[in-house]
C-alpha cells in the first residue's frame, strides 16, 4: 500500500515538474498569438495600401487583403503551437492533418465550402462592391465580400449576411450592371383622346423631364384596349442606382399629369356599367322580342 501511494505522490510531483517547465513555453506561445494578431492587422493595412497602387480590381484587392491576413494567423498559430510542444514538428503536424482530414473535412466542410466560393467571386467578379443586386430574396448595395459572407446593405439600412456559397450557387441580378436601366410606366387615356397626338406629347414630356437619359431615346407605346381607357406604356431610360430610378419615376409622373392636364387629356377612373331589369317582365334566357312582347301585353 505504502509503494502505490509513493509512485502515486511520484507521478504527480513529476507531472507538476513538468506543468512548472512548461510555463515558458506556454507563456511564449500565448505572446505570440497576441502578437500574431497585432502583426496581422499591420498586415492587412500594409497590404491594402501596397495593392491600393497596383491592383485596380477591388474585389481582388480585398481577396489579397483576407489572404495575407489568414496566412498570417496560420503561420502565428503553427509557431506557437510549436512552442508549446517542442516535441511537436512541423512534419507532425502536417501529418496529424492528413490523418484527419476526413473527419476534419466533413466538420469544416460548409466554412471550406464558403471560403472557395468567396475566393471565386472575388476573382470572377460577376458583381462587385457597391454593386446593388437581387439575390435569394434580398435587394441591396454590397458592402462587402469576406471569406465568408457577402454583405447586403437593404434600402431600408439594414444588413444582410449570406454565405458566400449560395450567392455562387442562385441566380444573381445585378441591377448595376449596365450603365442605363429602364422604367415602364403605364398610363391610360380617355377613347375620346387623339391618340397621335396624345403619343407625340407624352413622348416629348418624357424627354425634358431630369434624370431621363437621351439615349436610348424614350418610346411611348400602345398596348391594350382597357376597360374604360386605351393603355399606353412610356418607357424610358435612367441611371440605375435605385435611389435614381426612383426619384427619376416620380419626376415622370408629375409631368406627365401636368402635361396631360395643360392638353385636356382626360385619365379616367375605372368605369363600370350596371343594367338593372325588373326579373318580373323580363327573363334572360328569353329572346329581346319575347321580352318585349311581354312586356307589351
Amino acid at each position: 500500500m505504502n509503494v502505490l501511494i509513493q509512485e502515486v505522490q511520484t507521478s504527480l510531483l513529476q507531472l507538476l515538474g513538468n506543468a512548472i517547465e512548461a510555463l515558458p513555453a506556454f507563456a511564449a506561445a500565448i505572446i505570440v498569438l497576441f502578437l500574431t494578431r497585432y502583426a496581422a492587422n499591420v498586415t492587412r493595412r500594409m497590404t491594402y495600401v501596397a495593392t491600393k497602387r497596383v491592383v485596380k480590381s477591388q474585389s481582388l484587392r480585398s481577396l489579397l487583403v483576407q489572404i495575407s491576413h489568414v496566412a498570417t494567423w496560420v503561420a502565428g498559430i503553427l509557431f506557437a503551437c510549436v512552442l508549446a510542444f517542442p516535441d511537436l514538428r512541423l512534419g507532425d503536424i502536417i501529418g496529424l492533418l492528413g490523418l484527419s482530414s476526413v473527419a476534419f473535412g466533413f466538420a469544416f466542410q460548409d466554412i471550406f465550402k464558403n471560403f472557395l466560393a468567396g475566393v471565386l467571386l472575388l476573382l470572377n467578379e460577376p458583381f462587385r462592391l457597391g454593386d446593388q443586386i437581387i439575390v435569394n430574396g434580398s435587394e441591396g448595395t454590397v458592402e462587402d465580400i469576406t471569406i465568408r459572407s457577402t454583405q447586403i446593405r437593404t434600402y431600408q439600412g439594414e444588413r444582410v449576411l449570406i454565405p458566400n456559397a449560395i450567392v455562387f450557387t442562385s441566380s444573381v441580378q445585378v441591377l448595376t450592371a449596365m450603365p442605363h436601366r429602364r422604367t415602364d410606366l403605364e398610363l391610360g387615356v380617355d377613347y375620346n383622346t387623339n391618340l397621335a397626338s396624345a403619343i407625340d406629347l407624352l413622348l416629348e414630356t418624357v424627354k425634358q423631364v431630369k434624370g431621363v437619359l437621351p439615349s436610348p431615346s424614350p418610346e411611348v407605346d400602345a398596348v391594350a384596349f382597357g376597360d374604360s381607357a386605351i393603355e399606353l406604356v412610356v418607357r424610358y431610360w435612367s441611371a440605375p442606382q435605385k435611389i435614381q430610378v426612383r426619384q427619376t419615376r416620380t419626376r415622370v409622373i408629375v409631368a406627365l399629369k401636368r402635361a396631360c392636364d395643360r392638353a385636356e387629356i382626360n385619365i379616367p377612373y375605372p368605369i363600370r356599367t350596371l343594367y338593372y331589369y325588373n326579373q318580373e317582365k323580363f327573363n334572360d334566357h328569353y329572346s329581346a322580342e319575347d321580352n318585349t312582347d311581354s312586356h307589351v301585353n
